[in-house]
C-alpha cells in the first residue's frame, strides 16, 4: 500500500490480502496449527502457528509496519513477550544497557529480578535529562530502552535526545510505544530502531485479548522473530483476528480518548480534593513542552493523587460508577486502579518511591464515553471522601 495514504486509511486497508480469501471482506480466521509444506529451505520460513507466520499473522505484520512507517513487524503472545524477546535478542551475558528509571512494573521486574541471573546489567537514567547519560556508558553497553509516555506518571521523555544519543554511541534504541500508539507517535519515523507495544491496550482496544507487537527494520525484526520462535511466545489466530478487527478503529478511538483524558485532567487539576495530576497536556506538566513538540496527542491516560490518605483513595474508587476497578488500560471503557495494587505491585516499596510512584497514586484509563459523564462520576466520588 502506498505510504501517501493517511493513518486512518492505512488502518483499514494496509496489509489486507490483494485477493480477498473467498471474497470475504473481513479477514477469516485460519484456525489451523499446521500448513502444507511449500518447499521452504529455512526452518523459520515453515508455516506454523508457533512461527507467527500464518495468514492471520501476516496481515497484521504488514498493517502494523505501515502504521509506523517501518519495513516489518511481528505480533507476539503479550506485550511482555514483545519486550522480553526483543531485549534477549540483543543482550547476552556480560552485556549492559540503559533504561529510563520509571517503567511499567513488569518491565522493571524483568530487568531487576530476571536479567541479573542471566548476567545482564542495567543502569537506570532520567530520560528527561540527557546530561547524566554519558557517564553511565560502558564498553559493553548495547542499547537504550525507554517508554514514549511513561507508566504511570505520564512523563514524555526527551525522545529526540534518546535517538541522537543512541546513534552517537552506536547503541540500539528501543521504545515501548504502548501509551502513545501510532496515532500519537511513530518511533520508527523519528529514528528509533524498534517500537514495542502491548497490543492488549490501544492497538486492540476492546479488552478481549492479550497480545504484543515489535516494529522496525526487516533485519532487526527478523532477529527478534527467530528468538521468539525459540521462546514460543506466539499469538493464536483467533487473537490475531480480534486484533485485526480492533485496530481498524484505533484512529477514531484514540481521537476520542485524547480529548476525553485532557478534559478529565483539567477537571481534576481544579478540584480541591486533588493534590496532583499527571497528564502531559496540562501546562503544569513538566512534559508539556515536549508533548507539544513530539506528539500528535497525549493518549487516554491520567494519573493523580488525592489530597488525603490511601484509605481516601480506596474510598473514592469504591464510589465510582462508570469506571471499572481493574488492571490494564486502553479499552473503550474507562478503568481505574492504584498501580501499587496492580501494574507495579511486583516492585519493592523503596523501588516505587525511587521511581516517584506513591501508594495513593490513582491511574485512570479513559475510554470513549462522553467526557461530561466521566467528569460527573469522578466529581460525585470525590465528594464522598
Amino acid at each position: 500500500m502506498s505510504n501517501k495514504h493517511q493513518l486512518n486509511t492505512k488502518l483499514i486497508h494496509a496489509g489486507e490480502p490483494e485477493k480477498r480469501y473467498g471474497g470475504a471482506v473481513s479477514m477469516p480466521i485460519f484456525q489451523s496449527s499446521t500448513f502444507e509444506f511449500g518447499g521452504q529451505t529455512d526452518y523459520h520460513d515453515l508455516q506454523y502457528i508457533r512461527l507467527n507466520n500464518t495468514p492471520n499473522h501476516i496481515v497484521l505484520h504488514e498493517k502494523l509496519a505501515a502504521l509506523e512507517g517501518a519495513e516489518a513487524a511481528l505480533v507476539t503472545a503479550s506485550g511482555m513477550a514483545a519486550i522480553s524477546a526483543s531485549l534477549l535478542t540483543f543482550l547476552k551475558s556480560g552485556d549492559h544497557f540503559l533504561a529510563h528509571e520509571s517503567l511499567y512494573g513488569g518491565t522493571h521486574d524483568l530487568i531487576n529480578k530476571d536479567f541479573p541471573d542471566l548476567g545482564i546489567e542495567c543502569d537506570f537514567i532520567d530520560g528527561c535529562d540527557p546530561n547524566g547519560w554519558e557517564e553511565k556508558l560502558r564498553s559493553e553497553t548495547k542499547l537504550i530502552y525507554v517508554e514514549t509516555i511513561t507508566n504511570p506518571l505520564l512523563d514524555v521523555l526527551d525522545l529526540n535526545a534518546v535517538v541522537d544519543f543512541a546513534k552517537k554511541n552506536n547503541l540500539l534504541s528501543l521504545i515501548d510505544n504502548t501509551f502513545a500508539s501510532p496515532v500519537n507517535y511513530r518511533p520508527i519515523e523519528n529514528g528509533f530502531d524498534l517500537s514495542l507495544h502491548s497490543a492488549t491496550k490501544y492497538l486492540n482496544g476492546h479488552t478481549d485479548i492479550v497480545a504484543g507487537a515489535v516494529i522496525g527494520s526487516k533485519e532487526l525484526v527478523t532477529q527478534v522473530r527467530h528468538k521468539l520462535n525459540h521462546l514460543g511466545g506466539s499469538l493464536d489466530p483467533n487473537a490475531c483476528f480480534l486484533m485485526h478487527r480492533g485496530i481498524k478503529t484505533l484512529g477514531l478511538r484514540m481521537e476520542r480518548q485524547n480529548y476525553n483524558s485532557f478534559e478529565v485532567a483539567k477537571f481534576l487539576e481544579n478540584h480541591p480534593r486533588v493534590a496532583r495530576v499527571n497528564h502531559p497536556g496540562l501546562e503544569s506538566s513538566d512534559s508539556h513542552d515536549r508533548a507539544n513538540e513530539l506528539l500528535d496527542g497525549t493518549s487516554g491516560m491520567v494519573s493523580f493523587e488525592i489530597d488525603g490518605s490511601i484509605e481516601d483513595a480506596n474510598l473514592f474508587m469504591s464510589h465510582l460508577n462508570l469506571f471499572i476497578n481493574t488492571a490494564s488500560l486502553g479499552g473503550v471503557e474507562s478503568l481505574v486502579t492504584r498501580p501499587v495494587q496492580t501494574s507495579h505491585s511486583g516492585m519493592a516499596p523503596e523501588e516505587r518511591l525511587a521511581a516517584g510512584i506513591q501508594d495513593e497514586l490513582i491511574r485512570l484509563s479513559i475510554g470513549i464515553e462522553d467526557a461530561e459523564d466521566l467528569i460527573a462520576d469522578l466529581g460525585q466520588a470525590l465528594e464522598k471522601i
